[in-house]
Order: C-alpha cells, then structure tokens, then sequence
C-alpha cells in the first residue's frame, strides 16, 4: 500500500502587517502562485490552496492552480490545513506556508522521504544552522533538540543560552514548515491551546507539552524568506532578480 503525501499552503487574505500580502505582485505573479510552483515542483501527490477569500480563490483558479474554501475565523493555518483535509485520502500531510516563495522544492522532498522512511515520526519540521548575533529578532524562532533528532523546545529567545565560561551548543532557527500523520494533525487540532503556546504565541508548543513529538530535519543551508511586510517582498523581489542574472 502505497503511502500518499499532499502539500497543503494555508493562505489567509487579511494579514495584520501585511493585508493581501498571498496576493501581492511578486515579478508578474501573485505570491501565492510563486509558493505554489515551488510545492507543485516536489514529489508531493497533489497541492491544495486552504483560503479564507474569494479574492485568493479567483487568483488561484487564474494560474490553474487548486483551491479549497475554509472558514475565516480559523485561529491559525493548521487549522485551515486540517479543514481542507478532513475528508481527503492522504497519509502524509505538508503544511508549506503561503508567504515562503523562496522555500526549495527539494526541502518538501526530503521531509516526505523522512516521515515514509521513518513510520514512527508523528511530526516533523526543518532547522538550518545559524549564528547568534542574527537571531536575536523575536520573529526568528530558534529551536533545541535531542541526539536523536527530536524537538525538545522552539522559543522566540535564543536558545540555548550561552553562558560566560560555558561552551557553545549551537544555535539553529526553526523554519515553519511542518509534516504531520493525518491522525496526529486531527489530535493536535483538538487539543485546547496550552501555556506555553499562549506565552510564546507558537503553536507547535502546544505539540510538545501533549506528548506529540516532533523530529527536526537540519538542512545546512536554506535560502528563503517569508514576506510578513512590504519590505520582505521588495528582499524576495531583489534576491529573485540576482537569481536571474
């Protein structure tokens, strides 16, 4: 029986910092359509759009692009995912964001590879190597993990601290894109929001503190950006024009 995987972009219209930010001009395309090429350019089964706005649906329907309705007053896109899923046959599913346009193609494949070559993952996400003077920007989260791999902590503070006479550890920034079993993302979309998920405003917290682990894939390096502002998509404009040359 062969194990199925499905790319899901969340796409939320009304952007507190950046309203319309999934449809913004991005050279001739909207951002979506960019994050979009990117998941439908993996070994993924299929690629699905979770949208609150009919805006995001005709713009999606316009590249040929699939797209499903979900509510709007979803809390957060895991949710959304879950909503556009529910009813779908698929084993593993991708949550690529719908404001990462940069994000590799091969990044999707290998967290696919990692959950169908390892049965026992319930969750997994991506870290990339960085250095501490350039993460200290609460917007960056960094995350700590076991020899083995598996996420012991994800916080808007660097972490782990590094304290005077003490040896560095290392510090990785967590990237937000995530896999989940079907089975686990219907539990943890019914878990009640936890205490440190409310304190660190970081859903996958909420993972942790009910016993779902989460297994972090370390990519060495890892070029992306997601456009939360409108100086974001003037950086992504600039690093996909230099591409081009």
């Amino acid at each position: 029986m062969s194990v199925k995987s499905i790319c899901v972009i969340p796409a939320r219209y009304g952007s507190s910092r950046f309203p319309g930010k999934v449809l913004a001009d991005l050279l001739g395309k909207p951002v979506i359509q960019h994050v979009y090429e990117k998941a439908a350019g993996s070994k993924a089964d299929a690629v699905l759009i979770a949208a609150d706005d009919e805006r995001v649906i005709a713009a999606v329907n316009g590249f040929g692009g699939k797209a499903v309705m979900t509510s709007p007053s979803h809390n957060s896109g895991t949710d959304r995912i879950y909503e556009a899923v529910a009813d779908e046959d698929y084993d593993i599913i991708i949550n690529v964001q719908g404001d990462e346009p940069l994000l590799p193609s091969k990044v999707i494949d290998e967290l696919i590879d990692l959950m169908k070559s390892h049965p026992e993952y319930e969750m997994a996400t991506v870290a990339v190597p960085a250095k501490r003077e350039e993460v200290s920007d609460p917007n960056r989260v960094k995350v700590v993990f076991n020899a083995s791999g598996r996420a012991l902590y994800f916080s808007r503070s660097v972490i782990p601290y590094l304290r005077e006479g003490g040896e560095e550890a290392g510090v990785y920034r967590h990237w937000g894109i995530y896999a989940y079993r079907k089975d686990v993302l219907s539990r943890f979309v019914q878990l009640p929001g936890s205490s440190l998920e409310n304190c660190e405003k970081l859903e996958q917290l909420r993972a942790l503190e009910n016993g779902i682990s989460i297994h972090v894939m370390v990519v060495d390096e890892l070029e992306s950006l997601g456009v939360d502002t409108p100086e974001d998509l003037k950086l992504v404009e600039k690093t996909l024009r230099e591409k081009c040359r």
